[in-house]
């Protein structure tokens, strides 16, 4: 960093020290008012003073009623501009717009999710093929033969025989 040097002429302490001078010799004297005794229309008609040191001070002003106060905000509220507000609107109707796609993407994404999930419910829980019966064969010949001897059922004898051996048969396999 640089070094540099200030210089302080005699004029300027000497200015410094008037204006520090001055300032003191302005004071303010305080006024003195006469009291007079409070009643509740007196205090409607008092007037603020300010004395020096910034506290108020009532005095009684005859015949004038006391006015309210009036404050007005430091800056009063400013209209937005009309580009502000139609950069607003144009904000909103661009958040409709994408409001109104991801309502379609969602229920795309719906349709596409519930027909995933019927058909991984379809592929699970599908029945198993069920088992042939065993000994069909024997049996559908037994009832056919049944329906053309209906009179004498004595001539299906063998083909009911094969069926109850097969049966046997399947039952002994079965067991083991």
């Amino acid at each position: 960093m640089g070094e540099f040097t200030i210089q302080i002429s005699n004029e300027l302490v000497d200015r410094l020290v008037d204006d520090a001078v001055s300032k003191k010799k302005t004071r303010r004297t305080r006024r003195k008012v006469a009291k007079e005794p409070k009643n509740p229309q007196s205090d409607l008609s008092q007037k603020q003073i300010l004395d020096g040191s910034g506290k108020p001070e009532f005095a009684a002003a005859p015949g004038w009623p006391l006015q309210p106060s009036l404050f007005l905000p430091a800056t009063l509220p400013v209209q937005p501009a009309h580009s502000e507000i139609e950069n607003i609107q144009s904000v909103l109707r661009e958040s409709e717009k994408v409001v109104k796609r991801l309502k379609a993407q969602e229920e795309n994404m719906l349709q596409e999710v519930t027909q995933k999930a019927k058909d991984l419910r379809n592929k699970e829980y599908k029945l198993p093929n069920p088992k042939p019966e065993p000994c069909m064969d024997e049996k559908v010949a037994s009832l056919t033969c049944y329906k053309e001897h209906i009179k004498d059922p004595l001539k299906c004898a063998s083909f009911v025989t094969n069926f109850a051996d097969c049966l046997r048969r399947f039952c002994v396999v079965a067991d083991k």
